[in-house]
């Protein structure tokens, strides 16, 4: 009985741990993604020939980013 109560309480405990660690890197991906890779990608896109498709989609972000609020 004591077994059981103890998986129980295991699979509880690192059942919200699990759940905590994939928010985080869920969080961590977004940054990443957003401060290092999206910048990257249009740096790259210019030198290859391809400055119709990065100005565009600056420009979108740059108004998602003037005119949604901020948290």
């Amino acid at each position: 009985m004591l077994n059981l109560l103890f998986l129980i309480l295991l699979f509880l405990v690192f059942g919200k741990l699990l759940i905590f660690a994939i928010k985080a890197a869920w969080g961590l991906s977004k940054i990443i993604c957003t401060v290092i890779l999206l910048p990257v990608i249009l740096l790259i896109l210019i030198p290859v020939g391809l400055i119709g498709i990065a100005f565009p989609v600056l420009l979108v972000i740059g108004l998602v980013v003037l005119i949604l609020p901020k948290n």
